[in-house]
């Protein structure tokens, strides 16, 4: 029985008081528990009140001053970053920890594939001076963005309800509330759960030129559709020659009928090296097979 059941069964006086008392407090239990298991984590502060819960998180690979960012937490994302860091103590520390060391104050930042702002947000408290534009072409997730956004009032991110690919157009995408950032212009699950919604689309280059501006660093996340949107990014790699950090997954790139191992080719092909990231260090990295670990990588312009 759910904690509101045995309200409800406690006003309808179908349970006693004290068992009332006893049920309920099996529920509220886990408030402790989870204050012995925060101090271990990213999490500093688990907040509840009437608009929901909200998590405060002070990333261990940033050094800013100051708390932390406050994200709220949708109830049915089970994967959602706040939750992985409190579920597995922090949230891809490596790979944030490279980033904080290739990203220079007064820089812009393309955040492509936004989500709720957990990159955009940590970093541009990190890099107050710099530019972070974050993209998310899902609706509610988009007004999670813009809610997290308002409520730490961080002023140095701009945010935008559409997406990238390698021309300008329409496309369903498909959302898992339960995952929301799979949320991908390819089918990647046949859960029951998936939610079709319609999104706009455009390419880097059109946004950059349209809006003036220098890139100097690339965060892409998009769920399998990378090779698209450096495909629509081919003007801003050759003259901008940003750094690049991407997630590409074999099963993914499938649902997009290509392999990964395109866009490094894409990559090497504008001089660029291809690197991933462990224990403080880029390593130089060739060519992704089945026995492939890694899924974040690093690319590096020689030139």
């Amino acid at each position: 029985m759910s904690l509101s059941a045995l309200r409800a069964a406690y006003n309808d006086h179908k349970i006693e008081k004290h068992d009332f008392i006893d049920k309920t407090h099996q529920f509220h239990k886990a408030l402790f528990e989870y204050a012995s298991i925060i101090p271990s984590t990213d999490i500093t502060k688990i907040e509840i009140d009437e608009s929901g819960v909200h998590f405060t998180v002070k990333h261990r690979a940033l050094s800013y001053e100051g708390g932390g960012v406050r994200f709220y937490v949708d109830p049915q994302d089970q994967r959602v970053a706040p939750i992985e860091a409190l579920n597995f103590n922090t949230y891809e520390e490596s790979d944030f920890s490279m980033i904080t060391k290739l990203l220079r104050p007064g820089q812009t930042v393309l955040d492509i594939g936004g989500n709720i702002g957990f990159y955009s947000l940590s970093l541009a408290k990190q890099f107050p001076t710099s530019r972070f534009h974050a993209f998310e072409p899902i609706p509610k997730t988009f007004a999670q963005l813009k809610g997290n956004l308002e409520m730490n009032n961080i002023s140095n991110v701009s945010i935008y309800n559409f997406g990238f690919s390698n021309e300008r157009k329409t496309l369903t995408f498909y959302f898992y509330p339960e995952g929301s950032g799979n949320a991908s212009s390819a089918r990647l699950s046949e859960r029951d759960s998936v939610e079709e919604v319609t999104c706009s689309v455009i390419t880097v280059d059109e946004f950059v030129k349209e809006n003036g501006l220098r890139v100097d660093f690339i965060k892409c996340d998009v769920e399998g559709a990378e090779l698209l949107v450096f495909q629509g990014a081919n003007s801003v790699l050759d003259t901008h020659r940003p750094i690049v950090f991407s997630e590409m997954l074999r099963k993914w790139s499938k649902k997009f009928n290509y392999d990964p191992n395109e866009i490094f080719e894409l990559f090497r092909s504008k001089n660029y090296g291809v690197y991933t990231s462990a224990h403080g260090e880029l390593l130089p990295f060739t060519t992704m097979t089945e026995e492939t670990l890694e899924t974040n990588f690093f690319f590096l312009p020689n030139a």
